[in-house]
């Protein structure tokens, strides 16, 4: 439960200083969602539908592999489960690359910003970068502290002495530490290796918090915008990107194997975090700017951060993980299957950024 609270205070964070920094006065400099069509009254009811399209989508997406115990097609065991992961990985990595990284780019290298240093380097790129190598470190340590954390069968006859006494004792208690914290069986019967359903958590965790900064920043822009002819095709988009991207991370949160409480717990942050957000910039709309320097810096760094995350999640944690374990690389026609969902799912995440 720490990390969900941990991952609580960092969108309040984010969302406050998001708010702070849109208030921040600022020369005029044209709106990225400005132009000709611009109608105040119309984008509210568009705005309207976006929570709700958006927050249904988002629901289902996240739901499908996570209640597909009742769809025994759709459990992790299954070849369609992997196409779907892989698919919507695909989703994931197109997010980042396509998506986010150029909102970034059109932040920090926008006419609004001074020319020194914002036009002089790369900060974008270098940021993402940095970011990416956090995220491994975070997961490097995270693991690696849990695991010599991982509870050991207490000493229950400290006058035994003999080594197949105590390795009896102990594997007894992790068996019985594995039913009470959920480290369960999968249906097949096969036991999870704990260390694996640990990788399992901490990878659900951590997508989780870079989907949950970026749909902060995409929900409030387009809140505060009032041009309908931005905000149509943007819905539509979002609700794909919303659908498959909660498909990815629920297959992540089905593998943690988590109580159900934690499962509605991130169901929750990830469904309303975009529609919130939305909500949030409706009611700043007459305070926020978006060509306040300070708000593209902040939109701009925390959008490089989301894309490090999301890149370095997609390629090293979803796909390298599935494409190098052994049920892909013992079945090179699955393989070829998995490899053409990946492309797919990147390739309608890519066709997105037209409109979005």
């Amino acid at each position: 439960m720490a990390s969900v609270s941990f991952k609580r205070n960092v969108f309040v964070v984010t969302v406050v200083i998001l708010v702070l920094a849109s208030t921040t006065s600022a020369e005029e400099c044209e709106s990225k969602y400005g132009g000709k069509c611009h109608d105040k009254a119309k984008a509210l009811k568009l705005k309207l539908v976006a929570i709700s399209s958006i927050l249904v989508t988002s629901m289902v997406g996240v739901c499908l592999p996570v209640f597909s115990r009742a769809v025994p097609a759709l459990q992790p065991d299954r070849d369609l489960f992997v196409l779907v992961k892989a698919f919507a990985s695909g989703v994931i990595l197109a997010t980042g690359y396509m998506h986010v990284m150029p909102d970034s780019f059109q932040d920090l290298t926008s006419q609004c910003l001074p020319q020194r240093p914002w036009q002089n380097f790369p900060f974008t790129t270098f940021i993402a970068m940095l970011s990416a190598v956090l995220t491994l470190m975070i997961d490097s340590f995270s693991i690696s502290y849990f695991k010599k954390n991982l509870p050991l069968a207490p000493s229950l006859h400290a006058a035994e002495t003999k080594e197949a006494h105590m390795f009896a004792h102990a594997h007894a208690h992790a068996h019985a530490h594995a039913h009470a914290h959920g480290f369960g069986h999968h249906d097949d019967g096969a036991a999870v290796n704990a260390e694996q359903l640990l990788r399992y958590r901490v990878v659900a965790q951590v997508l989780e918090l870079g989907i949950v900064v970026h749909s902060v920043v995409i929900g409030l822009s387009m809140g505060a915008s009032d041009n309908p002819c931005t905000i149509r095709p943007l819905i539509a988009a979002l609700c794909f990107h919303q659908m498959f991207e909660g498909m990815g991370l629920g297959g992540c949160i089905l593998q943690a194997e988590y109580g159900m409480k934690v499962k509605a717990i991130m169901i929750f942050f990830f469904s309303v975090t975009t529609p919130f957000g939305i909500a949030l910039g409706i009611g700043v709309s007459k305070v926020y700017s978006d060509t306040s320097p300070t708000a593209l810096i902040v939109e701009g760094v925390l959008n490089a951060v989301s894309a490090g995350l999301l890149n370095y999640m997609a390629l090293v944690e979803l796909l390298a993980s599935d494409f190098m374990g052994p049920k892909l690389q013992s079945r090179m026609k699955l393989q070829v299957f998995a490899y053409i969902a990946v492309l797919l799912g990147a390739g309608g995440m890519s066709v997105m950024a037209i409109w979005a």
